[in-house]
């Protein structure tokens, strides 16, 4: 289980996340790193879900990167279409964010793609206190979607057991 976040605000996009992996009730590990950098394309991914189900997604969307120039929405169209009818990938357990300068994005294996409309989205455990906490922050300050990824994957931590406070976050900056 775990919480990934992510917020546009500005010129920035920030995905961040917390590092806990459990199996049941247990905690197995608490710094896992489920947020990266596709240097290669500026794409952010973070996952939930099953750490090698996310791993063989992250890998197959890079393809779908590669292969499509990295237009982010045609390579998440694709991505979510295999995932959806292809009976091997149908079986695998997780959820993605991607998020380049431009767009956001979650995909799940149901075939959804939602896009958030207020630049805010978050998937995991402790995704909903994690989205209502950058909400707020979003809608009452004016930190930084750095600071509001931060402050709200330590809110999410406080309250979810599922979530921890070893954190990695990764940003980008807009063009132009």
């Amino acid at each position: 289980m775990t919480t990934i976040v992510s917020v546009r605000r500005g010129d920035q996009v920030v995905v961040g996340g917390d590092g806990q992996v459990s199996l049941g009730n247990t905690v197995m590990k608490g710094s896992a790193r489920k947020v990266n950098v596709l240097p290669k394309h500026k794409v952010i991914t973070g996952f939930a879900g099953s750490t090698a189900d996310a791993i063989t997604l992250r890998d197959l969307f890079e393809q779908q990167l590669d292969k499509h120039q990295g237009n982010i929405v045609t390579s998440v169209i694709q991505l979510a279409r295999e995932w959806r009818s292809d009976r091997v990938l149908r079986r695998l357990e997780a959820l993605m964010l991607v998020a380049n300068r431009e767009k956001t994005f979650l995909i799940s294996g149901s075939g959804d793609i939602i896009e958030p409309e207020d630049g805010v989205i978050a998937i995991g455990s402790g995704g909903n206190y994690a989205l209502s906490a950058a909400r707020a922050l979003v809608d009452n300050t004016d930190l930084s979607a750095r600071d509001i990824v931060e402050k709200s994957l330590n809110i999410a931590a406080g309250i979810c057991v599922f979530t921890n406070d070893n954190l990695t976050i990764e940003q980008l900056e807009s063009v132009g």
